[in-house]
């Protein structure tokens, strides 16, 4: 039996390739995430489609907030997978409900045929759906690849009953991939308990600004960088690796 599948939440060419070292499996490249993440721009994908081996999806998300998207938004996210289509990536990660916390199949037909072959990732819209057992049925109706998801909780270690139901309510019909609070010390005991053979993670770690000249009325400005963090990567691949 093959090890379940590691995809990391990157937020810049970087920490790309750092995960990528580190031995992931596939990268969810972002922008913002402090916000949830955001779609980047479309020279860092450019620079990490050219350097990455591994499968590089992208975040088609226009703004922090709600996932109740009007029709300039659509046009915004209708672009940015025109531009990663055109640039070669694997796939892209997108999502829209209606103002009743359904999945807005209209909006997410188009976003899913402008992917053409793309594969496409419902991200976690699904986790503030009403119901989340029709919004699944929704998700394999528009042929999505996979679903992330916290079982409609803070992390997907509290939400981990919901995703385990979620995974046998899919089947082999859509990969039900648990993601937000995942890291090294519960990957096992997410996996036991959900059965799932995808998990998704930030393994993220601020790093210290490198500014010699830092004035302290201005501290806000100063924050360093946030990276993925190649040594927990590496714990969550090894803790994996074994896995029955």
């Amino acid at each position: 039996m093959t090890r379940p599948l590691l995809e990391i939440a990157a937020n810049s060419p970087a920490s790309a390739l750092m995960a990528q070292d580190a031995g992931a499996d596939r990268i969810e490249l972002c922008a913002s995430l402090g916000e949830g993440g955001l779609t980047p721009t479309i020279t860092t994908i450019a620079i990490a489609r050219d350097r990455l081996r591994i499968p590089l999806y992208v975040l088609i998300r226009p703004r922090a907030g709600d996932f109740l998207y009007d029709d300039l938004e659509l046009e915004t996210m209708l672009g940015d997978i025109e531009h990663c289509v055109r640039l070669g990536c694997d796939g892209v990660v997108i999502g829209a409900l209606d103002a009743d916390g359904r999945v807005d199949m209209d909006r997410c037909r188009t976003l899913v045929a402008a992917a053409g072959c793309l594969g496409v990732t419902f991200h976690r819209a699904f986790d503030i759906t009403s119901n989340p057992r029709q919004a699944l049925e929704d998700i394999v109706a528009l042929g999505c690849e996979r679903v992330l998801t916290s079982g409609q909780q803070t992390s997907a270690v509290a939400g981990a009953t919901l995703v385990g139901q979620l995974v046998d309510q899919a089947g082999s019909r859509i990969v039900v991939m648990p993601g937000a609070g995942i890291d090294s010390a519960n990957i096992v005991r997410l996996r036991a308990k959900t059965g799932a053979t995808e998990f998704h993670a930030s393994a993220k770690r601020a790093l210290a600004s490198k500014m010699r000249h830092r004035p302290e009325r201005l501290q806000d400005l100063q924050c360093g960088e946030v990276r993925s963090d190649g040594d927990e990567i590496r714990r969550l691949v090894e803790a994996l690796r074994n896995v029955e």
